[in-house]
Order: structure tokens, then sequence, then C-alpha cells
């Protein structure tokens, strides 16, 4: 199994934009072979964090059974639309893959 943790910057303002694109493409990926979890997270103001919230930042928190999964994720045909319908909202991507210690 491995870990991704997807950090997506969106435009100002635009989050909510692109939280209704991604819930929409939510099922068709946790219906993909390989896909363990899948699923969008935002920042929650508490007195745990050192940082102020960010308001244009999406956090998706994934798990594969394997990097090849995860590639063939990466081209599945509604990857490929959902991209296409988000590029306009989307300014910055930071892709962290991990393996379990």
């Amino acid at each position: 199994m491995i870990h991704v943790i997807a950090t997506i910057e969106t435009a100002a303002g635009r989050r909510d934009d692109f939280l209704t694109a991604f819930g929409e493409l939510v099922p068709d990926v946790q219906a993909e072979t390989g896909c363990i979890e899948y699923g969008p997270a935002i920042d929650l103001a508490t007195a745990l964090s050192n940082d102020p919230p960010r308001e244009n930042v999406v956090t998706v928190i994934e798990k594969w059974e394997s990097v090849e999964a995860l590639h063939a994720h990466l081209k599945a045909p509604h990857m490929v639309r959902y991209r296409e319908r988000v590029k306009d909202i989307v300014v910055g991507i930071n892709i962290r893959v991990l393996e379990p210690a």
C-alpha cells in the first residue's frame, strides 16, 4: 500500500468551485481498481496548528494498493476530463507519495 498527499492550491476565491468539480470526480476514482481511500480535506482552525488555515488550499488524502494503481489512476479518462475542467481553477499542485514505515 502507498499513501498520497496532494496539496492543491486554487485561484483566490475559487476553492468552492474546485470542491464542486472534485466532488463529482470522487465516486469514479473510488471505483478504480486499487483505490483504498480518496477524498478531499481543508484546513481547520484549531489551537493545535501553528499556521493559519489556508483559504485556497485543498489537501487530497489517498491510499492505493500500489504505485502501478496510482499510475493507472492518473491516466484514467475521468482524470483527463477532470484536469481539463479545473485547469483555470488550480494554480499549483504538490504531490507526495509515501510508504508505511
